[in-house]
């Protein structure tokens, strides 16, 4: 018996020597006596931003220093978003060196304060190497500890956050006063309205109940105010509805009705885009929606069978849906705006660490950060084509050294931290959520010669993520026996090593195709090993460890080409330049894969050249047709198929704590019944969270199916009957009009000749100073729409076909009957509607003069409400465009057919991006956010 206790005395004390006292920190980057500072040559550079509209400059600090190696686009961004100080005073930060060294002294003070390194030695070997990785852009932390750490502000670091509402007015009134202060902050938070009682239960006063809806109204005011108010970036939240709620069906329409009141509004000549002054009549334009759908409900939908919707208090079902039926509401909403996404309720509770402490009933705006209410996630991002080599390996060692120093210091950052509200506060601390991910994706797969949408594509993307994930929660354990493990984690001990090994069972399952993946492979299972081994001793540091952010401005500051786990958006893209201006270029990635794929560098130059002047790979020089998924991007002549975009998350997520802000791009010739199987293979194939953005659902008026085949018949016959591919030319002399026109500032002339028994013959364009490229371009598009005028192409087809395009210069014009204009070309085709087709067609068209659109209110034609009749006029011409553009395809003179194709922009999501806010500039998409390349704003997080 004493034998036994001695024996145990003795391993008790060997365990206690071996455990380390703190952390020993090894060089990875850098040597030992130099600074990385003195490794780079450093410039002096003017930052001077001018707003596009105007040319009035609207920041400029001259003699920044950064490194020469970086872009001016990354040098404007963190000189106007990251420095701190008045512009012009001698607190101004004036160098890129000022502003790691204030974050990163920061932490390293903390880190030494709260015991993490073992010596002085090892706390300095750390701050030169995040010194390093963050000078050389090898990863980024989220934006909020770039506006805050080692500044008087708040010591904020968390981007992402989730509140919580209960059924109570006190509750719901205190849900808008705690959105508004991290909004404030510039921050984003989500929160699920399902414990609020619905519209169809009763008050303990005998009323009804107001229902969550209605109380999503003055949280959207709340928040278009505060965006208003001057903040940086629109306020970026996220409202989740559980799908047994009462009111599910009217919250799964919201968005969809307001759409078409914007619809209604925009065309009657109302400024109606994101940010515009009238936009602010329609409601719910701030929040992402999504539904949460539970097992129970989606095995429902695939037996035919019904569910129920349960009373809040009681739990008791008060009304039965066809499940299926329901789901088709879901998707149809989504397929007409783009909301709602959804949330797989049961798997992401599944992947749980902390079910004691409570469930997982919401997300972050972007849908990435999922844990417990009331709680809070600081975010950081790695560059990963910083790890991919000349020879074409990506190091997966180097990988998971970085991926330990940082987890260290985001860790660290929660020692320091403050936090909007003292509930937000108490659960991260309790639980230290952390968000590590990654950026360049699309770029790394694209330059190893991976096709996006393929099996070696998804299992590099798989092995990468896995090792991420189990380098994290090794270092995760490794923390905890230094400074302890996460306050929760004893009672969540459990639960929290039932995931780890699931995370390691998913690793275990990966199929592997090159070297590259099997390598890192090799890497990531080693790491998943250690971290369950360490864990069941030490337990860990950390509730969560990893996500997939949608990486937006901070993508930008590692000069990324493309963020998070998105594909390439298009092959050619614009560069700044120094000294201002822009130029458009091939994605340098393009070069680099057609190397690794084997051509010579004479070849890789006419494809390069190719790319250049047709903006796809199709035909290209050379370049073999096995080799074209290569070089897919998210939109353009070959964009990846929708499925391709979920069987990426699906490869990916099982390694991720939380989940994927990620948008599926579909077409816009996409039904509603393949939105329905997008969804639904989302949760078939273990995906958290889901979203979908159809091409052009925010600028097309919705079909109706039932109609779409009487009017699209209709339209097709008459339509042939119409058609005459015998060119008509114009006399000598002809009737001619010319007008003057102003969109958005830019100034033009529009000449139109007309037969003499009526009818356009032709168009010219006066737009730019003669010679240059803009009035080239216009010429020869006047040329072709005149020749296709004459070969009786319908004006209506051209006009259906041109109105509500998209892209600058755009805004107020000159014109009473048209207030406002998305482009040039959407208020040249309005006006040639309104001066040369009759009524009926401009109806269908939802086209009107000003006093047509006051007589119609007035009643005076005898129509619904104004708003009905341009909505079914509209459906009209979007459901006969198909049927007009097939009958042109079939009886046209082959060029005609060709010119056609050439104008069609498919512009997808980027077409419906806001303009930014703070700059002016186009946004682009960034996950399930927007990003402005100009300035690094963004609409969520990171």
């Amino acid at each position: 018996m004493t034998e036994t206790v001695g024996g145990s005395a003795k391993k008790t004390a060997a365990r206690a020597a071996a455990k380390p006292a703190a952390l020993k920190v090894q060089r990875v980057y850098t040597t030992e006596g130099r600074h990385p500072y003195d490794e780079v040559t450093w410039e002096r550079r003017d930052v001077v931003m001018t707003n596009w509209r105007d040319g009035s400059v609207n920041f400029e600090q001259r003699g920044v220093e950064f490194p020469e190696f970086w872009s001016v686009n990354a040098t404007n961004i963190v000189t106007s978003k990251y420095f701190r100080g008045a512009v012009g005073s001698e607190k101004r930060e004036q160098s890129l060196r000022q502003l790691i060294d204030r974050v990163v002294k920061t932490y390293v003070g903390a880190g030494k304060e709260h015991g993490y390194f073992a010596g002085e030695q090892d706390a300095e070997i750390f701050e030169h190497e995040l010194t390093y990785m963050l000078l050389h852009q090898v990863f980024s932390f989220n934006s909020p500890v770039w506006f805050n750490v080692g500044t008087s502000s708040p010591q904020q670091v968390s981007a992402c956050f989730i509140l919580a509402v209960d059924d109570t007015m006190e509750s719901i009134l205190n849900w808008y006063r705690e959105e508004g202060l991290i909004f404030k902050g510039g921050s984003g938070a989500g929160l699920n309205l399902s414990r609020i009682r619905s519209s169809k239960e009763l008050l303990s006063s005998g009323g009804t109940a107001s229902g969550p809806v209605s109380f999503m109204r003055g949280a959207d005011a709340s928040a278009g105010t505060i965006k208003s108010g001057g903040a940086t970036r629109r306020a970026a939240k996220m409202v989740v509805l559980d799908v047994d709620h009462p009111d599910v069906v009217e919250f799964i329409e919201t968005k969809a009705r307001e759409e078409d009141k914007i619809r209604a509004l925009r065309d009657a000549g109302f400024d109606m885009d994101l940010g515009g002054t009238d936009i602010v009549s329609v409601q719910y334009q701030n929040a992402n929606n999504s539904i949460r759908v539970s097992d129970e409900f989606m095995h429902a939908y695939e037996s035919g069978g019904d569910f129920g919707l349960r009373a809040r208090q009681t739990g008791e079902v008060i009304e039965r849906v066809d499940a299926k039926e329901l789901f088709g509401k879901l998707a149809k909403a989504a397929w007409e705006c783009a909301d709602p996404g959804i949330q797989y309720d049961d798997t992401i509770n599944d992947w749980h660490t902390c079910p004691e402490s409570g469930r997982i009933t919401a997300s972050n705006p972007c849908s990435e950060y999922m844990h417990l209410d009331n709680s809070s996630c600081n975010l950081a991002s790695l560059n990963l084509m910083k790890f991919l080599g000349d020879d074409g390996r990506f190091d997966a060692v180097t990988f998971a050294k970085a991926v330990e120093l940082i987890i260290t210091a985001m860790d660290i950052s929660i020692c320091f931290a403050d936090f909007p509200t003292e509930p937000i506060a108490d659960t991260t601390r309790k639980f230290r959520q952390l968000g590590i991910g990654y950026a360049n994706l699309g770029a790394l797969l694209m330059a190893t010669g991976h096709a996006y949408d393929s099996e070696g594509g998804r299992a590099l993307a798989a092995t990468i993520t896995s090792l991420m994930t189990g380098v994290s929660y090794r270092r995760s354990a490794e923390l905890a026996g230094i400074v302890g493990a996460y306050d929760g984690y004893k009672r969540n001990a459990t639960a929290h090593q039932r995931v780890m090994r699931k995370h390691a069972a998913a690793n275990d399952l990966i199929r592997t195709y090159h070297a590259n993946d099997s390598s890192v492979h090799k890497v990531a299972t080693e790491a998943w090993q250690q971290a369950l081994e360490i864990g069941a001793k030490n337990g860990w540091r950390n509730a969560q460890a990893s996500v997939l952010a949608p990486t937006g401005t901070i993508g930008l500051m590692m000069d990324c080409d493309t963020t998070g786990i998105e594909p390439d958006l298009a092959l050619v893209k614009f560069k700044k330049l120094v000294g201002g201006g822009s130029m458009q270029i091939v994605n340098q990635t393009v070069p680099r894969a057609l190397k690794s794929l084997g051509y010579q560098d004479e070849q890789i130059e006419a494809i390069v050249e190719f790319i250049a002047e047709h903006g796809h790979v199709v035909d290209a020089p050379g370049l073999r047709r096995e080799h074209y998924e290569v070089f897919d991007c998210a939109m353009g002549e070959r964009s990846i198929a929708p499925m391709g975009h979920v069987r990426m998350m699906a490869a990916t997520q099982p390694f991720l704590s939380g989940a994927i802000s990620k948008t599926v791009n579909m077409p816009e010739t996409a039904t509603v019944e393949e939105v329905e199987e997008i969804y639904y293979q989302g949760w078939k194939l273990g995906l958290k969270a889901l979203a979908i953005y159809r091409d052009n659902c925010k600028v097309g008026q919705p079909l109706s199916a039932g109609k779409g085949a009487n009017k699209g018949a209709e339209a097709k016959t008459e339509t042939v009957v119409e058609y005459r591919p015998v060119r008509k030319r114009l006399p000598k002399k002809r009737p001619s009009q010319t007008v003057s026109f102003t969109v958005g500032g830019a100034e033009g002339y529009l000449h139109a000749g007309s037969y003499p028994d009526n009818g356009l013959g032709e168009i010219f364009v006066k737009l730019g100073k003669q010679g240059s490229t803009l009035a080239g371009v216009m010429d020869a598009f006047s040329m072709s729409i005149s020749v296709g005028l004459q070969y009786g192409i319908p004006l209506e087809f051209y006009v259906s076909k041109f109105q509500n395009l998209r892209f600058e210069p755009a805004g107020m014009t000159d014109d009473p009957d048209v207030r406002i204009a998305t482009s040039v070309l959407d208020y040249l085709f309005r006006r040639l509607a309104l001066d040369y087709l009759p009524y009926d067609k401009r109806a269908q068209l939802g086209i009107f003069t000003a006093d047509e659109r006051s007589a119609q209110v007035a009643g005076e034609y005898g129509s619904a409400p104004s708003s009905d009749v341009d909505l079914e006029g509209l459906r009209g011409s979007v459901e006969a465009a198909p049927a007009v553009e097939a009958a042109v395809e079939t009886t046209a003179p082959k060029q005609v057919g060709s010119s056609t194709e050439l104008l069609e922009l498919h512009l997808g999501k980027a077409a419906d991006a806001p303009l930014c806010m703070t700059c002016g500039t186009k946004m682009r998409p960034a996950g399930s956010c927007y990003l402005c390349e100009g300035c690094g704003s963004t609409s969520g997080c990171s």
